[in-house]
């Protein structure tokens, strides 16, 4: 067990990604993927890692990452009773987003990802305090 980061931010994770040309999203989706594992390892379940996640939208034309972002949103809301707390949104919520997003200058995009990280950081506080992290 490790301490799990809860400070994930969509400001500061656009404008990394701008500032480092894209470096920094793929590795924080490196990362989120192993942290979403941590947590949620006893559930039989697996977030795919980045790598997976780039060739399979490759091949896909794009849609395997909003099948990605969507089954993230699920797994977030179906482990968070296993830590106590409720996690409102799910991968549908997200999903509605990011598609939807698009009508309005792509804006609801961050705004699904941003559900998205504030789902994480709340599971990885729970987690860590679950663990004494």
């Amino acid at each position: 067990m490790r301490k799990i980061r809860t400070d994930r931010n969509i400001v500061v994770y656009v404008l990394l990604t701008i500032i480092t040309c894209g470096i920094y999203g793929l590795w924080f989706i490196y990362e989120w993927a192993q942290d979403v594992n941590e947590i949620c390892r006893n559930d039989g379940d697996e977030t795919p890692g980045l790598l997976k996640l780039i060739l399979l939208s490759l091949i896909t034309c794009g849609l395997y990452s909003y099948y990605w972002y969507y089954k993230l949103g699920n797994r977030l809301q179906a482990n968070g009773p296993t830590y106590g707390v409720t996690i409102s949104e799910n991968g549908t919520t997200v999903l509605l987003w990011l598609i939807l997003g698009i009508l309005i200058c792509g804006l609801g995009q961050y705004y699904g990802l941003h559900l998205l990280m504030k789902n994480t950081n709340t599971l990885a506080t729970a987690y860590n305090q679950a663990y004494g992290l």
